[in-house]
């Protein structure tokens, strides 16, 4: 291949790079929680409002539970934990829900919309164990993590149509090869891999939060052990997930028990 052809076959990547940076350079950058530097594609602002509007989608497709001991149970913990979190959720407006269903879930979207499954009480068991899911899920959304893969999504999806457009003179079969070799290196090599890394970080930010509020952070290793024997083996293996193993996030969070613990002792002193 001439280099007159070789440049009109790139030339499609180099514009997707192009436009890869702009988009990096132009979003948000700063340093959250956990200390690392990160860069969002959504303002606060349009995150807030994305997270009401399908906030207020979830409450109206879901029968909610809005009284007895379960509700003043999530109500509690939501409320220690909103005083527990830091300056990144000065703004948060915090909403909590609890919704009667078998699914063992929990999450919050961004802005502090928080919903709780039903299904998930009987393995957070206690009230540190709900604690856990909880200050975990809230994490997220003070880290914003969600703006930040989508950034990252972006990006991916404007370099994948710039291999896309350069190799569209080939066969289908040749094109079908490439970009899924191209597409499974992305997912594996990169888009997964960042979201474990974000469930860790949402893992560790969680337990200090939940130090804060007086919970025992011990408790989450305790609760993260009874969510692998709920679950059992049916799980992918880990380089195909979106989160950690169970194992390697009990390893982790063992780890990070002496920093928590720390930080529990400073909240809440002993007499």
């Amino acid at each position: 291949m001439d280099k007159r052809r070789l440049l009109i076959r790139f030339l499609p990547v180099g514009i997707a790079l192009l436009v890869v940076a702009f988009q990096y350079f132009s979003s948000e950058k700063l340093t959250n929680e956990a200390g690392r530097t990160a860069r969002h594609a959504l303002t606060p602002q349009q995150e807030e409002a994305l997270g009401l509007q399908s906030y207020q989608q979830v409450l109206g497709e879901s029968e909610l539970v809005k009284s007895g001991d379960d509700y003043d149970l999530v109500l509690r913990v939501a409320q220690r934990l909103a005083a527990a979190t830091g300056p990144a959720a000065t703004k948060f407006q915090w909403h909590v829900s609890l919704v009667r269903s078998p699914q063992v879930n929990a999450f919050c979207l961004p802005g502090g919309k928080i919903v709780v499954y039903t299904g998930i009480l009987p393995i957070a068991k206690t009230e540190a164990g709900l604690a856990t899911v909880m200050g975990h899920e809230m994490a997220h959304a003070t880290l914003r993590h969600g703006s930040e893969r989508l950034l990252q999504e972006k990006a991916t999806q404007t370099l994948l149509t710039g291999v896309q457009t350069s190799v569209g003179d080939m066969s289908y079969e040749q094109q079908r090869a490439i970009m899924g070799a191209i597409g499974a290196g992305a997912r594996y090599g990169v888009l997964l891999p960042f979201s474990r890394d974000h469930e860790s970080e949402a893992d560790k930010i969680g337990l200090l939060y939940m130090a804060r509020a007086g919970y025992d952070p011990a408790e989450s290793v305790a609760f993260w052990q009874r969510m692998s024997a709920a679950t059992g083996d049916g799980k992918p293996p880990e380089f195909m997930s979106t989160h950690p193993a169970d194992s390697t996030r009990i390893a982790q969070l063992k780890a990070l028990l002496p920093q928590a613990q720390a930080e529990y002792q400073r909240a809440h002193p002993q007499p």
